[in-house]
């Protein structure tokens, strides 16, 4: 019969998180604070490098975060932060409308006086963001808001699909609040959502968030288009200024 003796017993210690996993914590953390930006190149060896740790480490890193979706994986060449295309845009905010607006409707139903409370101090935060005009505090604001009623909401599966999808959202990094209007549209919506929660009214609740989730595709979509049409604009004044300039042809006996 084998030797047990050196197995450990189930009352030892739980080791640590491993470095791997600090690894993929901090990566992650670079990926939605954008310090590592959308369609970048994740260099290893600098990693490693100013972390003073070897290269396996990242490398099981990125492959969690392969898995994930973050990063993709471009043989013999690394990987890259994965990019939210327009396309993929316009399929993903449609879907987490669905699910926000769950999200919104069961928790409507099952918040506690002391999590409607909460909820309430978190949309504070939120007017004061805007009311401050500071874009990053709000969408950080806004990310545990919308986390929290998830959280309110109690349904494990639920959150299982809405998580998923939730890291792609972050991709994106609220872009759409850089729209001028948006984040005072955005705290208006969600001052009907907070109305729409303290009423317990489950069906208004779902119906508000998953109009704010597409409110926020239609800005961003707009944002782009503008952001496109600038580009377009810039492009063809370069390409006027560069084309040379047609001498100037007189008649014969006309003076210089």
């Amino acid at each position: 019969m084998a030797d047990l003796s050196d197995l450990p017993a189930l009352t030892d210690a739980i080791r640590p998180v491993s470095l791997h996993e600090e690894v993929a914590s901090r990566l992650r953390a670079m990926i939605f604070e954008r310090q590592l930006a959308p369609g970048q190149w994740v260099d290893e060896q600098a990693l490693a490098r100013d972390w003073a740790i070897s290269r396996t480490p990242v490398r099981e890193a990125l492959k969690v975060l392969v898995s994930e979706g973050l990063v993709t994986l471009e043989p013999r060449r690394g990987c890259r932060v994965t990019e939210v295309s327009e396309d993929d845009a316009e399929r993903l905010f449609p879907v987490m409308a669905l699910l926000e607006g769950r999200c919104a409707f069961e928790a409507a139903q099952r918040a506690s006086d002391a999590e409607l409370t909460e909820l309430s101090r978190l949309h504070d935060e939120l007017e004061r963001h805007a009311a401050a005009g500071d874009g990053d505090g709000y969408y950080r604001a806004n990310h545990v808001f919308h986390s929290r009623v998830q959280a309110v909401a109690a349904n494990p599966w639920l959150s299982r699909s809405t998580d998923q999808l939730r890291v792609f959202m972050r991709l994106l990094r609220g872009r759409q609040l850089r729209r001028p209007g948006r984040m005072a549209a955005s705290v208006v919506e969600h001052r009907e959502l907070i109305d729409a929660l303290t009423a317990r009214d489950a069906p208004r609740a779902a119906r508000v968030m998953h109009d704010h989730l597409m409110a926020q595709l239609a800005a961003l979509q707009a944002l782009r288009a503008k952001e496109r049409d600038a580009a377009l604009g810039d492009a063809g004044e370069a390409v006027a200024g560069s084309r040379p300039q047609r001498p100037v042809r007189r008649r014969a006996g006309q003076g210089v």
